[in-house]
């Protein structure tokens, strides 16, 4: 199987950890104004403070009160904002009990520590037309990279793919919807890898609900891989793919498969 991180401009993941190195420098801080918690794993943080000077598509190591003395990368799901504003996405991962803090016990007024932009997710406002794949939270940076493209005069034709094991697991298709509406050149393509939500009842999810949402028939049925394999080869596309390491491997590995030269993949694992 392919190594992700050997195409393109991969990225160090987004929930990968690092210790802290209290003489790295320089450091920014943020405070919490809003913490919504979509669905039982799955939160939505946004936060005002000092600019952070990162790119589009980049990720930032941030430093919590939950635990002060390690700093987890997480990439902002909006371009850089002189005002401070930040929004993150965060998902509990097996084992990670940062995550689950986070997604549980993140509260209004918390400060936190945001330090060493890093990677080389991009796309080019003037190439080729942009194929996005997102699997749960690695919308992130894609919603990042779109908005700054939507600064543009003529943004490319752009393509998102974004998928969830269920649909309830499509935790920002009113938002997607929402923006595909308003950006003509953006078409957002759900991916479901069953049609049916599970049984279990998730609480947050029923609190969240709005009436916007992803008409059923629009929904394909499939792993991210499979629908995207479907189409055969990108041979003349910008193509990111973020994810989880097993989405990302899947979909990279069906990608060469198909045709797509791995020099047109950029590739970043949560």
């Amino acid at each position: 199987m392919t190594d992700p991180s050997m195409l393109g401009n991969g990225t160090e993941g987004a929930f990968g950890g690092a210790p802290f190195d209290p003489d790295a420098a320089p450091e920014w801080s943020a405070t919490v104004v809003a913490h919504h918690r979509l669905r039982h794993d799955v939160a939505v943080i946004r936060l005002i403070g000092e600019f952070v000077p990162f790119r589009a598509g980049q990720s930032v190591l941030v430093r919590t009160p939950q635990q002060p003395n390690v700093a987890r990368r997480l990439s902002p799901a909006l371009p850089p904002s002189l005002d401070g504003k930040l929004e993150f996405h965060v998902r509990t991962v097996p084992g990670g009990w940062l995550s689950r803090q986070l997604v549980a016990d993140t509260a209004e007024g918390d400060e936190w520590r945001i330090s060493a932009p890093a990677g080389t997710f991009h796309v080019d406002p003037e190439g080729d037309e942009v194929v996005m794949i997102a699997g749960g939270t690695g919308l992130a940076p894609m919603r990042s990279l779109i908005l700054e493209l939507a600064r543009a005069p003529r943004p490319p034709r752009t393509y998102l793919f974004v998928g969830g094991r269920s649909p309830r697991d499509l935790y920002a298709s009113d938002m997607l919807v929402l923006l595909a509406d308003e950006l003509p050149w953006l078409t957002v393509v759900p991916v479901v890898e069953r049609l049916d939500d599970p049984n279990r009842a998730d609480e947050w999810h029923q609190r969240s609900r709005v009436d916007i949402d992803f008409p059923a028939d629009d929904l394909l049925e499939g792993t991210l891989a499979d629908v995207i394999g479907s189409h055969g080869a990108f041979t003349e596309h910008q193509v990111l793919v973020c994810g989880s390491p097993g989405m990302t491997r899947a979909t990279v590995d069906r990608l060469l498969e198909t045709g797509t030269p791995a020099a047109r993949i950029q590739v970043e694992g949560l």
